[in-house]
């Protein structure tokens, strides 16, 4: 095997992680609130320019009050540029992001993102533990 070449295990994970991204984004373009917390833990951090959010109820009802003003109709876009898995309970991804508004086919440069997701595998499944972003440019 390679030095850098995944294991079984971590291309498992590195899947089971683009899965969890997969239901947090179908949510989002649902704007259902509910279901996109529903794999953050309760003690779940958010933090961006401008916000703090300190755990999954605040997150709820920040994505809530957002999906029903300004987010409504958007779609957010995340593209994971590194995912890396430690000691198979932990991951840490960092990736490229942002929001379309409703009826933007393509993301606006000034609101390009850069993401850090921290994961944990709790019971068999991921959640997020804690998300931060900062401008891209």
């Amino acid at each position: 095997m390679l030095e850098n070449e995944p294991t079984d295990a971590q291309s498992e994970a590195t899947d089971e992680v683009r899965s969890l991204f997969g239901e947090i984004y179908a949510a989002w373009a649902d704007n259902d609130a509910d279901a996109f917390v529903a794999s953050y833990r309760d003690d779940a951090t958010v933090v961006m320019p401008r916000a703090y959010h300190r755990d999954k109820q605040e997150i709820r009802s920040s994505m809530a009050a957002g999906f029903q003003g300004p987010l409504k109709g958007s779609r957010a876009v995340d593209e994971p540029l590194s995912i890396r898995v430690i000691g198979g309970h932990t991951a840490i991804v960092v990736s490229r992001a942002g929001i379309l508004m409703a009826g933007e086919a393509q993301l606006p440069v000034d609101r390009e993102v850069i993401a850090t997701w921290v994961l944990v595998r709790e019971d068999g499944r991921w959640l997020v533990a804690s998300y931060a972003n900062a401008p891209a440019h």
